[in-house]
């Protein structure tokens, strides 16, 4: 089970590290993707991207980047952003502590920035605590649905256009399961946000 739309309680309750939006006076969002780098569908979502001159904010798991340096390596070139996803995709709640720092200290070798997303949204307050020191860990505003095989792509384009406002940090996932639904959704997310009148930004 997963909410579409981040909760005020829930935000409220884990209010002492994560950002979950961001504070602004424009109408700017943040377009997010999780869990790449895979041939499979990351270079199409660059293209996409190309195609609107967006830039956005990859959230890579380490292993993956290890199996496809040249496509990190386009990514950053093209001028988005990179965070640290860990290095295996671990999920914090079931990982000792001292492994999964190690695991996200193993990812960081390939970041130059500090932007951190735990995986499935899932991390420990003890994590928090101590994690926050080093990075700034993203959470977001939206989550699309574009993993869940139960959802449409016309549904997970209409919760990300339903729930997005000025600040939204949006996830999409440029992952293999995810390929259908992100290639139908994100062209027509950003064309309707630019007739809103958004600009896009990277974290």
């Amino acid at each position: 089970m997963y909410l579409v739309h981040t909760p005020l309680l829930f935000k409220k309750i884990y209010h002492f590290g994560p950002v979950w939006q961001k504070k602004t006076d424009s109408k700017s969002v943040y377009i997010t993707f999780d869990d790449g780098p895979v041939p499979e569908v990351t270079p199409e979502i660059l293209e996409i991207l190309d195609q609107f001159s967006v830039k956005a904010t990859f959230f890579c798991v380490g292993e993956n980047i290890e199996r496809n340096p040249e496509l990190f390596k386009q990514i950053r070139d093209k001028g988005h952003a990179t965070g640290n996803h860990t290095n295996n995709h671990l999920n914090g709640w079931k990982t000792d502590s001292k492994k999964y720092f190690e695991n996200i200290r193993k990812c960081d070798h390939f970041h130059s920035g500090n932007l951190f997303r735990p995986p499935y949204g899932r991390i420990k307050p003890s994590q928090i605590l101590k994690l926050k020191k080093t990075h700034q860990i993203i959470m977001w505003t939206v989550l699309s649905g574009d993993f869940d095989m139960k959802t449409s792509p016309k549904k997970c384009l209409e919760n990300a256009i339903k729930f997005t406002k000025p600040g939204s940090i949006v996830v999409f996932h440029d992952s293999i399961k995810a390929k259908e639904k992100v290639l139908f959704a994100l062209p027509a997310y950003i064309e309707n946000l630019i007739e809103k009148g958004f600009e896009f930004k990277t974290l």
